[in-house]
């Protein structure tokens, strides 16, 4: 460090020790750590005990921007407290699983007072003073009860604070913004426009009604003990991903981190190039090193939980005294009382589910198949003359799972190609991170529809956890087979010895015997229909989403009949099906307060992919 820097620093820290108690940067001091470096160490540690800020030095010696003068960013958040604290974790916890993640997961409840600003770490207990100035200044004047005011939109839900009491709110960022500028020397921009306490943000549109239900749920007039937190983040890593790590990880070369379990690591998802696959570079915060990690060992969090807590001041409101009581035994802590953590009250859970029990279907077309790209003669390009099976092109499958009755029984049921395996996954990495809850899933016979179904469980990490229903009420019109005879598809057994987890015990609607030979256009619609009128009444009331893997021709033939609609024209029906995608899908839910289904949006994009000619590389040859 330069002679001019050494000298700023003990300047400034001669100044600090006159306004504070000598008691948390000097032992920092006396351990030999430079005085910039502990008072970076105080700053991402919330300045609490000294123990914290050593080990928060110990484990970055290696950290190469250790040395550099990044400050942290800082935000003054209002938070609720108490019985409606509880009510708003629990309706966090419904909404996500009912209607996927949104952006108001990523944050916990709070209202913003003032945005992100950067204060210099020598500064930091300046932005406590000014916290307890403002904070002592409106007091008195602080609302006995703070309205909460239910507004929706497309893309936004959440509570408004409106009247006498939003301005004495709004007053006191003011006078937070305003000390924090003259005793930090900080630009703090207070939030003048309407506060806000955001329940969901960018959500999909169809799950509106269901969100506002689950809303309606949270009684604004809990008792509430509200806190003004002031929280910091690390300003390098905002528009990075955040991983928690969930294994331990010893490396095996020297640039890759060692990980622990609950460490969070940042991943700018830009800067992967160098990375093999299942493999990403990231930034430990426990360490502040660089390397390559395994992507497997880790699960997305949520941005807020790597933010510093640092001070707070809490405003006496009428409380509920059974909460208070229970909770300040373990919750004071440095002279502060932090409320404890809310426990999860199972009259909550019931009261939410009741409010809103909606079922869900989702219908997904099969991948591509096989010879949808190498033609009817497909099992003669990938059989020698005794009938084993090899590779031709990398779009075949690597192997193809036994049958009693030979390779030949493929011909009428025909795997996936690699990339139908690849589409597959996609689609179930995508489901994955929607935040959509599957329940059940239901699969026509065909092979390619059962290896479409495994591989989004797979994605999913519900392999183990769901078995698949082999439904032959599901499977294709049998008129479009391309087989004289009655189709030849894997029985329970031979999907089961080919590692499918598939359900033995599940009785279907209509048995695999049933199915008939070029089946007229009203036989093949009325057997979709009993199947799905079987399958949805049989599942439990909270159901969550329904999965059923079929063919293109059932994102009509099996949502139809949920939507009270009478089959289409046959002639329409083959038009519509011919543009149906591999993975294509309908999404339905019920409304149960007008009696019927409607088709909403899927929670997923569309997979739109294209097809290349045959490559002969011969044809490079001189005189070819």
């Amino acid at each position: 460090m330069a002679a001019g820097e050494t000298q700023l620093y003990a300047k400034v820290s001669n100044k600090l020790k006159g306004r504070r108690p000598p008691s948390i940067l000097d032992p920092l001091l006396a351990m030999g750590f430079p005085a910039h470096t502990a008072l970076k160490a105080l700053a991402a540690t919330g300045r609490k005990t000294v123990e914290e800020a050593s080990d928060w030095l110990r484990c970055h010696c290696n950290d190469p921007s250790l040395d550099d003068p990044i400050p942290q960013e800082y935000a003054l958040f209002l938070c609720p407290t108490g019985p409606l604290l509880e009510r708003l974790q629990e309706f966090w916890r419904e909404s996500k699983r009912q209607c996927a993640k949104n952006r108001a997961h990523e944050v916990f409840p709070h209202v913003t007072l003032c945005d992100f600003f950067t204060c210099e770490d020598q500064k930091v207990d300046c932005l406590y003073e000014a916290l307890k100035r403002a904070g002592d200044r409106v007091l008195g004047s602080f609302p006995s009860v703070v309205p909460l005011v239910l507004h929706s939109s497309v893309s936004y839900l959440g509570f408004f604070l409106n009247g006498t009491p939003a301005e004495v709110i709004r007053e006191f960022a003011m006078m937070f913004a305003t000390e924090a500028s003259v005793l930090a020397d900080c630009s703090v921009k207070p939030c003048t426009k309407q506060l806000h306490l955001t329940l969901a943000h960018k959500f999909y549109p169809h799950h509106q009604r269901t969100l506002e239900q689950l809303a309606r749920a949270i009684p604004p007039g809990h008792p509430c003990q509200w806190t003004a937190a002031l929280y910091s983040r690390d300003m390098r890593f905002v528009h990075y991903q955040t991983l928690r790590t969930l294994f331990q990880y010893k490396p095996q070369n020297v640039d890759e981190l060692i990980l622990s379990p609950g460490d969070y690591v940042f991943v700018d998802p830009t800067q992967q190039e160098e990375a093999s696959e299942g493999w990403v570079i990231g930034i430990s915060q426990r360490t502040g090193c660089r390397g390559f990690l395994p992507e497997n060992y880790t699960e997305r969090a949520s941005e807020s939980d790597t933010w510093v807590k640092h001070r707070t001041y809490t405003f006496s409101l009428a409380v509920d005294l059974n909460y208070r009581k229970d909770g300040e035994a373990s919750g004071r802590r440095n002279g502060e009382f932090h409320p404890p953590q809310a426990s999860r009250s199972a009259s909550n859970v019931q009261a939410l589910q009741a409010t809103i029990a909606r079922k869900s279907v989702l219908v997904v077309r099969h991948g591509e198949r096989v010879d949808q790209i190498f033609g009817k003669s497909w099992l003669q390009q990938c059989s020698t003359a005794d009938g084993k099976y090899y590779r031709p092109d990398l779009n075949f499958p690597c192997s193809l799972p036994r049958r009693s009755s030979g390779i030949r029984d493929f011909e009428n049921d025909p795997p996936l190609s690699s990339c139908g395996i690849f589409q597959s996954r996609i689609a179930g990495d995508a489901l994955l991170d929607s935040g959509i809850r599957i329940s059940s899933v239901f699969a026509s016979p065909a092979l390619r529809c059962v290896q479409t179904a495994k591989h989004i469980l797979e994605e999913l990490k519900l392999e183990e956890k769901i078995k698949i229903r082999v439904e032959p009420g599901i499977f294709e019109w049998t008129k479009w087979e391309n087989s004289k005879t009655t189709p030849t598809l894997m029985t329970l057994e031979e999907l089961k010895e080919a590692n499918f987890n598939v359900d033995t015990d599940y009785r279907p609607v209509f048995p695999l015997s049933s199915l008939v030979l070029a089946e007229s256009y009203d036989e093949y619609v009325d057997r979709c229909a009993v199947s799905m009128g079987q399958i949805v009444s049989t599942s439990p009331q909270d159901t969550g989403t329904i999965l059923i893997v079929s063919h293109g021709s059932a994102l009509d033939s099996c949502t139809r009949p949920l939507l009270g609609l009478p089959p289409r024209d046959c002639g329409d029906f083959a038009q519509l099906v011919r543009k149906i995608p591999s993975l294509g899908m309908c999404f339905c839910e019920e409304n149960k307060e007008e009696g019927k289904w409607e088709l909403a949006n899927p929670p997923v994009k569309t997979l739109t992919h294209g097809s290349n000619s045959a490559f002969n590389w011969r044809n490079w040859i001189p005189g070819s």
